[in-house]
């Protein structure tokens, strides 16, 4: 009956909102730095099953095709871009570091929150009072492991390996003062996000594997760039413009179903 498809585009509406709001996510993130844009996967329901392929019908012979009614849509799941890197940012800024590869650098979190510890491709850091490394946002997550550059040191060198050296008025050597570490993961798609563009792990994720940039498959740091989002605004547009065109065409089917519904009651009068 029409009740069927009245659900079935019921669902497809509230699966296709959903994924609006994905690409309304999407677009307001362009400008954020490291920001992974996000996909919406979906997956059928269930299906009414009302004749069997393969069963005998009245001639003897097998039914070639079955019957079945499906029951609608739903959102199976946000995947996350890690795949495409966003495009390298030139800024000059000797804290400001961009990942070249796979990897994420490490925050200090509060304790329960992913154990202490959050994950992260932007790399837009500050020193803080103290002169330790800190993402500069409101949080101001300091870096881990923490280094902490000298208050009289006259420019901060990092080299593609993470190495952290700072010029000291005096001596002609540079100083090294510590080593930046990245994170990889199995399954980055897996991470679970919390927020301020900072991933937690999960057990789809796997646990971090930690060290130096350039070695087992990590990427190697960029001094003075930044990784900007890897969103794409034509791809985004487009699939705004197909979401509300398919948010329509659920619309009407359930529309059409009111209708039939109305020309049945209309029917029992008689």
């Amino acid at each position: 009956m029409a009740i069927i498809a009245l659900h079935s585009g019921a669902t497809g509406l509230s699966a296709l909102s959903t994924s609006l709001d994905v690409i309304a996510n999407n677009l307001a993130n362009v400008n954020t730095d490291g920001f992974k844009s996000s996909r919406t996967n979906f997956q059928d329901l269930l299906y009414q099953e009302k004749a069997q392929p393969g069963t005998e019908n009245a001639n003897g012979d097998q039914r070639p095709t079955g019957l079945y009614v499906g029951l609608g849509t739903k959102v199976s799941g946000t995947q996350q871009n890690f795949e495409d890197q966003g495009p390298a940012k030139s800024t000059g800024r000797e804290l400001d570091l961009m990942i070249d590869g796979d990897g994420f650098f490490q925050v200090i979190v509060e304790d329960d929150i992913g154990e202490g510890i959050a994950y992260t491709r932007a790399g837009n850091f500050i020193l803080n009072s103290e002169g330790e490394i800190v993402l500069a946002t409101d949080m101001g997550r300091r870096l881990e492991p923490s280094i902490t550059i000298p208050e009289n040191a006259t420019a901060i060198s990092i080299a593609a390996d993470g190495t952290v050296m700072v010029g000291i008025p005096g001596q002609t050597d540079v100083q090294e003062v510590g080593t930046i570490e990245l994170a990889t993961f199995i399954n980055p798609a897996g991470l679970k996000q919390i927020g301020e563009n900072l991933y937690i792990p999960s057990a789809a994720s796997g646990d971090p594997v930690t060290g130096n940039p350039r070695e087992e498959g990590r990427g190697s740091i960029r001094q003075g760039f930044l990784e900007s989002s890897n969103v794409d605004p034509t791809i985004e547009l487009i699939n705004l413009i197909k979401t509300q065109r398919a948010f329509e065409f659920n619309s009407q089917s359930i529309q059409a179903a009111d209708e039939a519904l109305q020309t049945i009651g209309r029917l029992r009068r008689f």
